[in-house]
């Protein structure tokens, strides 16, 4: 249940907010943790759905985590206690969905649970990686600085992100307008102009023929193109969620011409930056894996990843694991762990996997974007010419001849 609050500081200073609670009188302990002074505190009343208030734009963003974990690790090196640093930060949060996590945490935490417990709490907004890495600082005894190495991290994977996002909306928005306007003029314009052109009588040419008869199926089968474009948005939604779905288009995306190469050096890049932080954070290396291999996104690596932890926990080396696989895993990537496992220095030795990967795609997207625009001219040139001669050339010819 929520419940409503005004409490005032020691200083004078009032607050206001809600909480989550079983009961008035668990909320009223909650607060009361907080040395604060309750004036008030009643439950909210409950709205018919319609009449709710509907939040807009309160998803958790990786830009969230990325300044909560930053400004929580500068907070423990400063030695603010873990719940107090936390509480602050929830006040300070915007997002409400994101402050009522924060909230929750500090709460957890001042009933005696371990950050790393409390951060587990809440799968759906701190991942396997996240969590494991504050289980090392735990261990290790040195939060703050395994937090600034998660903020580092979680830079690194949102550069990554706007990277190949930004690549793509481009190409994505013109084709959109393209279509937008293709079925515009196939199923409103061509027609009209058919009328024209049937009742002048003239000869109509092959080209102009063509594109009429499309219009004309586009016309009698506009349902048929609805029910497909329907069901290949239910497929491609739903089929991947099933456990066979995902693992087919997974093992698909990266047999792709160009694209696949691509997919590839993006996963083993991710995997390299994910296993160097954990084990530089001193997280053991069976729980490393694991913990990559959920974060992989990616069913094929994942199970590779898995079976290298299996093998790893059997006493095998994580390099004679990699090169059982040599379709998705490169050379230079197996050769840079026999290094770091020779050398005691893995970590360093993923960094510079990482490294070279983060080149490799940088130079991939800049090479991809710089192609693609040229080309999309030409396409769309083509089919503005093709549209000019069926349509403009007839229309034209009929003026001439009146």
């Amino acid at each position: 249940m929520k419940f409503k609050y005004q409490a005032r500081t020691r200083e004078g200073e009032v607050k206001t907010g809600q909480i989550e609670a079983v009961s008035k009188e668990a909320a009223i302990d909650i607060l009361q943790k907080y040395n604060v002074y309750i004036t008030l505190v009643e439950q909210e009343e409950q709205k018919f759905f319609l009449m709710r208030e509907v939040k807009i734009g309160q998803h958790i963003s990786l830009k969230d985590i990325m300044a909560f974990s930053r400004q929580l690790s500068a907070m423990l090196g400063s030695k603010v206690p873990p719940a107090e640093a936390i509480y602050a930060l929830g006040q300070k949060t915007t997002n409400r969905s994101f402050q009522e996590v924060i909230y929750k945490l500090s709460s957890d935490i001042r009933e005696g649970l371990s950050l790393s417990k409390a951060f587990a709490r809440y799968p759906h907004v701190f991942s396997p990686f996240y969590i494991g890495m504050i289980k090392s600082g735990e261990l290790t005894g040195n939060v703050p600085e395994v937090l600034k190495k998660i903020t580092s991290h979680l830079e690194k994977d949102y550069y990554f992100r706007s990277k190949v996002i930004g690549a793509m909306i481009y190409p994505a928005m013109v084709m959109l307008v393209f279509f937008g306007v293709f079925i515009f003029l196939f199923l409103v314009v061509i027609p009209n102009i058919t009328k024209v052109l049937l009742e002048a009588g003239n000869k109509i040419p092959p080209v102009t023929q063509l594109v009429m008869n499309i219009s004309n199926f586009f016309i009698i089968y506009w349902w048929f193109f609805l029910f497909l474009l329907i069901g290949l948005v239910f497929f491609f939604y739903f089929y991947p969620k099933t456990k066979e779905g995902r693992q087919q288009l997974d093992r698909l995306l990266l047999k792709l011409p160009i694209f696949g190469n691509f997919q590839k050096n993006l996963y083993m890049a991710r995997f390299a930056e994910n296993l160097s932080t954990l084990i530089s954070a001193g997280t053991p290396i069976a729980q490393s894996l694991e913990s990559s291999a959920d974060l992989i996104g990616n069913t094929v690596y994942k199970n590779i990843i898995m079976e290298t932890r299996s093998k790893v926990m059997k006493g095998e080396t994580i390099s004679v694991s990699l090169e059982k696989f040599p379709g998705e895993i490169s050379p230079l990537f197996v050769q840079m762990v026999i290094v770091g496992e020779k050398t005691g220095n893995l970590g360093d030795s993923l960094i510079q996997v990482f490294k070279f990967y983060q080149e490799e795609i940088d130079n991939f997207i800049s090479t991809i974007s710089s192609i693609i625009e040229p080309l999309l001219i030409i396409f769309l040139a083509v089919m503005v010419g093709i549209l000019f001669a069926a349509l403009i050339i007839p229309i034209y010819s009929i003026g001439t001849v009146a």
